[in-house]
């Protein structure tokens, strides 16, 4: 050690056990900013027990001697708090590029027709056009982005609206959908909820290497497309049963023997069937009427109880919510055709059904009252 490095130091480091665990519990955590570590460090290297000199502290964290000096320095003269933190000089203050005026102005122009030949306005465009409009004199498109960042970050949420039509189907299609059945009537009547998915057929071009210890599976990048396949889900939530059926297509046909299904050879003995189901364009009666001849299907179309989701709610059918179940359990991978499709999601479906998994649906007509007030009237 030189005699340099040994010399006195004007600004003796003393902490109290109180302080050094503190600090000590800076540098476990390792949560904090860097600036804050390095100071952390230095106060602890430089405590009068440990003898380090400012040359040989500034080595350890990579810092320099006169930051070492300097944390020295607060810590004797302004306190604890003060060593620690970043003193602020308004000399070395950015002004801002965008103020209230200018932040206004870049709103406007990013929310207007973009240039012609784009189709929307990017950072770049918006770097250039700032300063040919001069909205700014200078201005980078990480600014830019910056600044809208925090513009749509401040902004309150805009609230959808509902004409007063809307908001009328609205309560009256999520008061059916959503509604229970009295426990007298559930034996006669049988709610069952319908809604389908799609799932893209895809094979392996090469033999996957099965998971082994320190290594999940692993597939190739490369697979080989076979069509796709539509999956109906059939949910009966306060039973607790499902059935999935998978065909080739989803047409009005294939809607119409699924409805065929449910009445005929799933709920045979039910003496009306609520069936609730989105608005997509093939679940009508008249479906039925396309698939049957008219005797056929005008009894079909009386056995059930028709109810649609209202628009923009269709998470109100809870065959929605197990096609999600479905996904995430079974579909969730690669399935090369359509029978092992059907294989798989017999499996699902019978070890769902044995074990009588429910919808726990708790999202009833009062709680949309609250949730929703806005399209509810006050009572």
């Amino acid at each position: 050690m030189t005699a340099k490095q040994a010399a006195v130091k004007k600004y003796v480091v003393k902490l109290s056990n109180e302080e050094r665990e503190q600090l000590n519990t800076l540098i476990r955590t390792g949560k904090h900013r860097a600036r804050q570590l390095v100071k952390t460090r230095i106060l602890l290297k430089a405590e009068a027990g440990e003898g380090w000199s400012d040359s040989q502290i500034a080595s350890a964290p990579d810092t320099t001697v006169a930051t070492v000096a300097r944390t020295r320095q607060r810590l004797v003269e302004e306190g604890f708090e003060a060593a620690l933190t970043h003193k602020h000089s308004p000399a070395s203050a950015r002004p801002r590029i965008f103020d209230g005026e200018t932040e206004a102005k870049l709103i406007a122009l990013a929310c207007s027709k973009p240039p012609k030949g784009r189709t929307r306005w990017t950072l770049k465009l918006l770097e250039t056009a700032v300063v040919e409009l001069n909205i700014v004199d200078r201005a980078s498109d990480n600014t830019i982005g910056r600044t809208l960042k925090k513009l749509a970050q401040a902004a309150p949420a805009k609230a959808m609206g509902h004409p007063a039509g809307c908001q009328r189907r609205f309560r009256s299609r999520h008061g059916r959908c959503a509604g229970g059945l009295p426990e007298t009537a559930r034996s006669r009547v049988s709610r069952v909820c319908l809604d389908e998915t799609s799932k893209q057929l895809i094979a392996e071009t090469r033999v996957p290497i099965p998971a082994k210890p320190g290594h999940s599976a692993r597939h190739d990048y490369e697979y080989e497309r076979n069509g796709t396949a539509n999956l109906f889900m059939i949910f009966a939530p306060l039973e607790g049963w499902r059935h999935v059926k998978v065909t080739e297509r989803h047409t009005a046909t294939d809607y119409a023997q699924v409805l065929k299904d449910i009445s005929d050879t799933h709920f045979p003995k039910a003496r009306k069937i609520i069936l609730v189901q989105d608005n997509l364009n093939t679940h009508k009666p008249a479906s039925l009427y396309d698939a049957f001849p008219a005797a056929e299907a005008r009894r079909l179309v009386e056995w059930f109880e028709w109810h649609y989701t209202p628009k923009h709610g269709s998470w109100l059918d809870m065959a929605g919510s197990e096609l999600s179940v479905l996904s995430s359990q079974c579909l969730n991978r690669r399935i090369s055709d359509k029978q092992t499709l059907i294989e798989e999601v017999t499996a699902w479906q019978n070890s769902r059904n044995k074990n009588h998994a429910k919808a726990d649906w708790q999202f009833t007509t009062a709680d949309a009252r609250v949730k929703l007030k806005r399209l509810y009237p006050t009572i």
